[in-house]
């Protein structure tokens, strides 16, 4: 059995094993099969331990562990819960507090990372939801499209677009991601809130919600740390988009605004280890588990070949954007976009083909659960607490949104520069 089977066959059992992730009744986590995928595809000797610890991109493991410091110490400090009790002391709307809920998750999503609100943001509507008795699957559902939906703007915002940002040769991420998909995506979040309009209509027909005062929650002793280090992240952010635009000729990496966003956690909170210990361990591991597999498949040439006879250029805008929404139904979007950037860049490809895929990549994650580990995320974190989202329900919703999504972002791409 030559190489390109046996890798093939390993692929095929994890990408099964991920869309069923239940057998004989034992509950396998999306990282263990990954993790399992690789150690098969080193013990057989289809790629080397050296060449598999090349496989594994550093940049994207310490941008990861940063963000997931970060976000693990927001969460912990009961930030979110007493910013929200003096936000809705007055009275508001549901179709106001949707609209908000909508806009801070998409945001930050953009700014964090969207697996890492996926991880501080399920707790937390799920706390919203008890508290002004609102419909938690309802939450959870925009959770989880504004967390995809507003992720698409930027270069730090998922994992698939830090690839893309990291090895597609941009000169200004930042600025790349914001001219071709803002507008695109500030779109899709009024989708997000339309969809809600018209599956969940008796939601929005209840009483305006109020807090009669703000209330305190989690350990405060990190709450300073952890400002410290959302301003860190957005002053780096502005001076990395500064330095390109006056063309100093510096820049500042990626790793470098994550790293320096976690310090005032790691160095100042006598609750580090504490930190480090109960960040999101798994998802590391799947992404490290991610780049041997991925390597393996690569080195194959398979991939390669089957993208390069297809009837149409893979490079091509229309061509990669559907291909993201498609593909990454079966395969999720950070393999796909692991397995399909290096051909892309190695034809050439433009800053709109980079950012269809980016875009259509990322989407996929609206249209099934499967589409996206944060969506894993939050349902997995949601089962902790006693909740889930039902796969048709994700499906009923999912599905016409992110047609309608899609419809967007072609008309957008259609005006813009190639």
């Amino acid at each position: 059995m030559n190489q390109a089977v046996i890798v093939a066959v390993i692929l095929a059992l994890v990408l099964g094993l991920i869309a069923l992730r239940n057998i004989g009744g034992i509950r396998l986590a999306i990282w263990q099969i990954m993790l399992g995928g690789a150690l098969a595809v080193l013990i057989l000797g289809q790629i080397s331990p050296l060449d598999a610890l090349y496989a594994i991109n550093t940049d994207v493991m310490i941008f990861l562990f940063g963000m997931f410091v970060v976000g693990e110490a927001i969460q912990e400090s009961g930030l979110l819960i007493t910013l929200s009790s003096r936000l809705f002391r007055h009275e508001m709307s549901m179709d106001l507090f949707i609209l908000l809920l909508i806009a801070v998750t998409g945001f930050f999503s953009a700014v964090l990372m969207n697996d890492t609100v996926a991880i501080i943001g399920t707790p937390f509507v799920l706390y919203l939801a008890k508290k002004f008795n609102i419909s938690p699957v309802m939450l959870l559902l925009v959770l989880a499209f504004s967390v995809t939906t507003g992720s698409v703007v930027s270069p730090i915002g998922n994992p698939q677009n830090l690839l893309i940002a990291l090895e597609g040769g941009l000169e200004n991420p930042f600025l790349t991601f914001i001219l071709y998909l803002a507008v695109p995506s500030a779109a899709g979040l009024l989708l997000v809130y339309g969809a809600m309009k018209v599956f969940y209509p008796r939601e929005f027909g209840k009483c305006v919600l109020s807090s009669p005062a703000p209330e305190a929650a989690g350990d405060s002793a990190l709450t300073r740390p952890a400002l410290l280090s959302l301003v860190l992240i957005f002053l780096l952010i502005g001076l990395r988009v500064l330095l390109v635009f006056l063309e100093t000729g510096i820049t500042i990496p990626l790793t470098a605004i994550a790293v320096c966003a976690a310090l005032p956690v790691l160095v100042f909170s006598p609750k580090r280890v504490h930190i480090v210990r109960h960040i999101d361990w798994e998802t590391l591991v799947f992404f490290a588990a991610l780049f041997v597999l991925m390597q393996s498949v690569w080195d194959t040439g398979f991939f390669q070949q089957s993208m390069a006879s297809a009837a149409y250029p893979v490079t091509g805008v229309p061509v990669i954007f559907t291909l993201g929404i498609i593909v990454s139904q079966f395969i999720s979007n950070v393999p796909f976009v692991a397995l399909a950037l290096p051909l892309i860049t190695g034809g050439g490809a433009s800053d709109a083909a980079l950012m269809a895929l980016a875009a259509g990549s990322t989407l996929a994650g609206n249209l099934l659960i499967l589409g996206a580990a944060s969506n894993v995320i939050i349902i997995q974190n949601a089962e902790k607490e006693g909740m889930s989202i039902r796969f048709l329900e994700f499906a009923r919703i999912g599905i016409p949104l992110t047609f309608a999504q899609t419809l967007v972002y072609w008309a957008w791409f259609l005006f813009m520069p190639v």
